[in-house]
């Protein structure tokens, strides 16, 4: 497995980067992983490791580049507290213009075979969402996406296969919340949608209290599943 940081075309003539992660085999599908509000971290350039050794070619674009280029957070309070910031001043279309900048930027590369997922956590689990929405990618997956129930007016515009990852006990999306989310899939065959018993927002974070080992492993596991079945 290799990485490097690369450049990014946005559509607005300039240029933003972003993490990549090569699989062992040097080539492979694509995925655009989506940070949490902490940057582009050391925690999301591993996990774009782990999914470069199962085979991907991996792309996590530094989505705070238009407010300060190259955030790299913890998981302080202090940490916390501005990346909180930094969440609360993303422009959330531009992001999804960058995100789409970025899918057509991997799905260019040389090592990609042209098929590309997005997949994030938390802010990011949302902007997965919206992303299939309308970044053009072949699959999504989200983690814990915080306030996908205001936008549930986008589900007929999801045609791609989504899986979506919940916390039973998650402090910061309410049941009522993952409810509604539930109910607008209903009918969509493309969609799964899975609630874990008994674990917190950031189970699959292994440097935050909330981490599950079980839990990050099934959803790995069922991750890495669904990716293999829809593209």
């Amino acid at each position: 497995m290799t990485s490097q940081m690369i450049d990014i075309a946005s559509h607005d003539g300039q240029t933003f980067q972003g993490y990549l992660a090569l699989p062992p085999t040097g080539a492979g599908p694509g995925i655009v992983l989506i940070q949490e509000i902490f940057g582009v971290n050391g925690h999301i350039k591993a996990v774009a490791d782990q999914y470069a050794l199962d085979g991907y070619v991996v792309l996590a674009p530094d989505l705070f580049w238009r407010q300060q280029p190259g955030v790299d957070l913890g998981y302080t309070e202090t940490d916390f507290g501005a990346a909180i910031g930094f969440m609360q001043n993303t422009d959330f279309p531009l992001a999804i213009q960058d995100l789409t900048a970025t899918v057509s930027a991997l799905r260019a590369l040389p090592q990609c075979n042209g098929k590309v997922a997005s997949l994030g956590y938390c802010m990011g689990g949302l902007l997965s969402y919206l992303s299939a929405a309308s970044a053009g990618v072949d699959a999504a997956v989200c983690y814990y996406p915080g306030s996908i129930e205001e936008h549930l007016n986008l589900v007929d515009k999801v045609t791609c296969p989504i899986l979506i990852h919940f916390a039973e006990n998650d402090h910061y999306i309410a049941p009522a919340a993952v409810k509604a989310v539930q109910e607008a899939f209903a009918e969509v065959k493309t969609a799964v949608i899975e609630v874990y018993p008994g674990v917190d927002h950031g189970f699959n974070c292994w440097e935050r209290p909330a981490y599950h080992q079980k839990t990050s492993s099934l959803a790995h596991g069922l991750s890495l599943s669904f990716l293999a079945k829809a593209y």
